[in-house]
């Protein structure tokens, strides 16, 4: 039998393991996304699914298979879908039918407040989509100034006409979004079902990408006082008197600080231009076009949310060639001080080299002193020694004395060259 590879099928139910859900208006749909304050990537997941069962306990429903990432289920007449992320879990419940009042409070009770206050993270959005079918055109326009904030409403046609959405990214009384989702008669579930996640990952990426700007700006006046320190540090670098090893010690400082707060950001940076890529691809998937007048949601991006991410952008860049600089600084103020040192112990070699000369010449100053003192006692010794021979060759005490003078010298001086030959 051909064999297969260990992970052939794992991988490839992967691909069809989370379906769109199956919606046909008019229904209700509440989100909630939980993320973790501080650590979410490395968060304890078992305290996820441990949230999930307390939910599903509660309606008698099935549990997850150990380790899953995402679960279906049914919570008396909503049905539920759970889904692990990166970051985040989310919940979303959907259940045919819509309340008189439109995004009612009510119908997010749907989660149990007791429940909600166990959650292992905290509320990253949460958000009522009402899904109901399509009016005409004057209907539909007084619903969405009813039901919307009109200076920042975003609405528009989707996926060729087959429904219209709407909302206008703010948080309303109750503590979420409001999205609308009109879908044609003809709009199939899966259609509906697809909208209503395209809006639900929207608006979660969105704000999971706004988690960066916050940071961003956060960095913003650090960033600004350690540019304006660096860049008096370079200019003192100019000055031949400042003193190098203690410029060098303050621009190795910096640099630290530059490469830790880089290093701290740099997930959450590359995490929010993930984030963007996913919000302007989920929103160029719908395949918008503009509805009465009113701006559509990628319009509504580009002026309200695109500026927040070029400043995360410009933000991350920034702080990337700070880094840069204060790494090229400190090379040049560390060449700086080698050849200051360089140019210290030649001057400190050339001064050994004097010293040892007048020590060599000192040296030899003492042996010819030595010789003379040496050859002095020598020749006394001598002239006493042959005193006694000399009155018998009549020959005087100076004349004896000349006599012996050099050949001691002499002989003293081969004596003292020998001991320093044998010490070399």
């Amino acid at each position: 039998m051909f064999p297969d590879h260990p992970l052939r099928y794992a991988l490839t139910n992967e691909m069809h393991a989370r379906p769109f859900p199956k919606m046909e208006g008019p229904c209700t749909v509440v989100y909630l996304a939980i993320k973790q304050e501080k650590q979410a990537i490395h968060r304890d997941r078992t305290q996820d699914l441990a949230h999930l069962v307390a939910l599903l306990d509660r309606h008698g429903a099935a549990h997850p298979t150990p380790g899953a990432t995402h679960h279906a289920a049914k919570l008396g007449r909503h049905s539920l879908k759970w889904e692990q992320h990166t970051e985040f879990v989310s919940y979303t419940l959907y259940a045919q039918g819509i309340s008189t009042r439109p995004f009612d409070p009510a119908d997010f009770e749907v989660f149990p407040a007791d429940w909600l206050a166990d959650a292992p993270g905290q509320r990253i959005t949460s958000m009522m989509i009402r899904v109901v079918p399509r009016p005409d055109d004057k209907p539909l326009k007084e619903a969405l100034g009813d039901w919307f904030v009109p200076e920042s409403l975003a609405a528009s046609r989707v996926l060729d006409d087959s429904a219209v959405i709407a909302g206008d990214f703010r948080i309303d009384a109750s503590g979420h979004m409001r999205f609308a989702v009109f879908s044609n008669v003809e709009t199939g579930k899966q259609r509906t079902g697809r909208i209503v996640q395209r809006l639900c990952e929207i608006e979660t990426y969105r704000a999971m990408s706004m988690l960066g700007f916050s940071r961003a700006r956060g960095l913003t006046p650090t960033i600004g006082s350690l540019d304006t320190h660096l860049s008096e540090m370079m200019v003192e670098m100019t000055n031949s008197e400042v003193n190098a090893d203690e410029t060098l010690s303050q621009l190795l400082k910096v640099s630290a600080e530059l490469e830790s707060l880089g290093a701290r950001s740099a997930f959450r940076f590359s995490a929010t231009g993930a984030y963007d890529a996913l919000v302007n691809q989920r929103i160029e998937i719908l395949r918008e076009s503009h509805l009465n007048g009113f701006q559509t949601f990628s319009e509504f991006m580009l002026r309200r949310f695109e500026p927040a991410m070029r400043t995360v952008k410009s933000t991350e860049t920034r702080l990337a060639t700070l880094a840069d600089r204060a790494r090229r600084a400190g090379e040049l103020l560390r060449t700086r001080v080698d050849v200051e040192r360089s140019a210290q112990n030649q001057a400190l070699l050339a001064s050994m080299d004097r010293r040892a000369d007048l020590q060599l010449r000192l040296q030899h100053t003492v042996e010819g002193l030595s010789v003379v003192a040496i050859s002095y006692y020598a020749v006394s010794l001598a002239t006493y020694l042959l005193y006694p021979l000399g009155q018998i060759l009549e020959i005087s005490k100076g004349n004896l004395t000349a006599l012996l003078t050099l050949p001691v010298i002499a002989l003293v001086w081969l004596a003292l060259r020998q001991v320093k030959k044998s010490l070399h």
